[in-house]
């Protein structure tokens, strides 16, 4: 008796097959959502990077009068401790939107810098 449970001791092909397989199909629909979701926790961070920049922006106005000459001045004049990463691209790279009067300074707004495809031997 001790001989046979010594052979059944390990799991048949089939058994390994459909575990398998489960464990494939759960990801398909896991993976999607995972990607998804970090996705719209990049989009997330960028709105908030955002309103920090503006916000930074408007109190320097407020405080000084005009607008600074770059993000790099919020950071000198300690309205920000660093200027922020955009996560979409992982770089502080940020569209800086000039007001309608130049002597006021050279950043009345900014907005995210546009997407670029990464070539493919870089990916």
């Amino acid at each position: 008796m001790q001989r046979h449970s010594l052979l059944r001791r390990g799991f048949t092909l089939i058994e390994m097959l459909v575990v398998m397989t489960l464990v494939a199909l759960l990801l398909t629909l896991a993976v999607p959502r995972y990607f998804i979701a970090l996705d719209n926790g990049r989009t997330r961070v960028q709105q908030q990077n955002l309103a920090t920049l503006r916000d930074a922006i408007d109190k320097f106005n407020a405080d000084l009068g005009r607008y600074p000459e770059s993000l790099e001045e919020l950071v000198v004049k300690r309205y920000l401790r660093h200027v922020p990463l955009d996560p979409v691209t992982e770089a502080p790279d940020w569209v800086v939107i000039a007001p309608a009067d130049p002597q006021t300074g050279a950043v009345y707004d900014v907005q995210p810098a546009p997407v670029v495809a990464k070539p493919a031997e870089e990916r």
